[in-house]
């Protein structure tokens, strides 16, 4: 072989190594983002269909009363919706929403729906909260998730988005209500599909959704000055 060749043998190894390690470059170059958490699902960045979620203790609710994952022991499933005042899209919601809470409440006690606001914006306001349960008589627990733990806890994003959660706190479904934000065009209910499923036994056929709305929303803060400004 002559030196020509195996400089060329040699530049073509290590280019071959190179490219061995690129994962592990590209992971080191974005703080390990390249590399998904394993938990996550196909739309919701922390929580896949199976995982467990912690329960809350003491969310305070529009009734004046303190609200934890036991108070729904005794129902088959619970239906958690993120939503607020302050989304167009969970304010076109709230009809289907309400119109859901009663059903299953008079159907009896397998399924329970407890909707949680962790917007921290002034519209978002537990004040605000409380005169749009009474305006629009909600017929569901309405929660404060001040500190937003519980909806990092779910993983959720935006408002509206629904989870069906077992007994043993599991995921069974989690994203969307239904197919169309326009009640008159909706052809797909996948929560009511999900949670008719599970009620009869059966898998759900589709346990997974992108959830549409507003981006779950943090309390505003002002830029500090400095002295100089």
């Amino acid at each position: 072989m002559s030196d020509r060749q195996s400089r060329r043998r040699g530049s073509e190894l290590l280019a071959v190594r190179a490219w061995r390690f690129l994962p592990l470059l590209l992971f080191l170059a974005t703080g390990g983002l390249a590399i998904p958490k394993a938990s996550a699902g196909r739309y919701n960045p922390d929580r896949d269909i199976g995982d467990t979620v912690p329960g809350w203790e003491n969310l305070p609710g529009v009734d004046g009363k303190q609200h934890s994952w036991s108070d729904n022991a005794s129902s088959e499933l619970l239906v958690v919706v993120f939503t607020c005042n302050s989304c167009p899209y969970a304010v076109d919601y709230e009809p289907r929403i309400n119109a859901l809470a009663r059903r299953w409440r008079q159907a009896g006690d397998r399924v329970r729906l407890v909707a949680i606001n962790s917007n921290t914006i002034p519209e978002d306001s537990f004040a605000a909260m409380r005169r749009r349960a009474e305006a629009r008589q909600f017929a569901f627990p309405y929660l404060v998730d001040e500190s937003q733990a519980v909806a990092r806890s779910f993983g959720a994003v935006r408002t509206p988005e629904f989870f069906v959660i077992d007994r043993e706190r599991r995921i069974r479904y989690m994203g969307a209500l239904d197919d169309s934000a326009d009640p008159a065009k909706v052809k797909i209910r996948y929560l009511e599909d999900a949670v008719e499923a599970l009620l009869a036994g059966q898998p759900v056929a589709v346990a997974e959704t992108p959830p549409v709305g507003c981006m779950i929303r943090a309390r505003r803060s002002r830029r500090m000055r400095s002295a100089t400004e």
